[in-house]
């Protein structure tokens, strides 16, 4: 018996492609979302940090207010190309007047606020990036906004996968769910394993 598989996952070939929505398969929108979602966590978690240790570490405070600062601006830049394929998915895979629909557009609202957020968040901190000691207290409130933002907007991006299947190409009837030791490759054509029908419902 088969222990791993190893190659379809990998596999572009025979994946249909989709514009800004992706390869068949593999969506581009969600693991762009990973950057900015693990940045602005960090991000907050780090400005904590250094308000902190201002007093006992100041060495350690400057420093974490500057990876905070760089972790935001790369989480930002990222998250507009997830907006961006976050709106082909809205567009192109959801239905106007579905539970889906709605649910995306209440997951775009809270991820776009986290986003303007943001933009003020860089702008406060390019203002006092060169002569401040540890992460301003204005900027950690907004970090640490940015963070729960961002982890509310996530959790319904995660219901619309889990729980509604959005976007997803398969379910628990494809063959990769059927006892066999051939792997089944992307846009291959495969047979379904036979069943003897007496023996199930005779």
């Amino acid at each position: 018996m088969r222990h791993f598989t190893v190659r379809p996952p990998l596999t572009l070939s025979g994946r249909k492609f989709r514009g800004l929505r992706g390869l068949s398969g593999k969506p581009f929108h969600p693991p762009l979302t990973d950057v900015p979602i693990t940045a602005y966590l960090f991000a907050a978690a780090f400005d904590i940090l250094s308000l902190a240790l201002r007093n006992s570490y100041a060495g350690a405070a400057r420093e974490l207010y500057v990876a905070g600062t760089w972790l935001v601006l790369g989480g930002a830049a990222v998250s507009l190309l997830a907006a961006l394929t976050g709106w082909a998915d809205w567009h192109r895979s959801s239905e106007p007047g579905t539970q889906a629909r709605r649910t995306v557009n209440a997951h775009a609202i809270i991820m776009l606020s986290a986003t303007a957020l943001t933009l003020i968040e860089l702008a406060l901190r390019a203002l006092a990036l060169h002569d401040r000691p540890h992460t301003p207290l204005i900027v950690a409130l907004f970090s640490v906004a940015v963070a729960v933002l961002i982890s509310i907007g996530a959790t319904y991006g995660g219901s619309l996968v889990y729980d509604y299947g959005f976007n997803v190409e398969t379910a628990g009837d494809h063959p990769v769910w059927h006892k066999s030791e051939t792997d089944v490759l992307p846009g291959q054509q495969h047979a379904t394993p036979s069943v003897d029908h007496e023996a199930t419902h005779g």
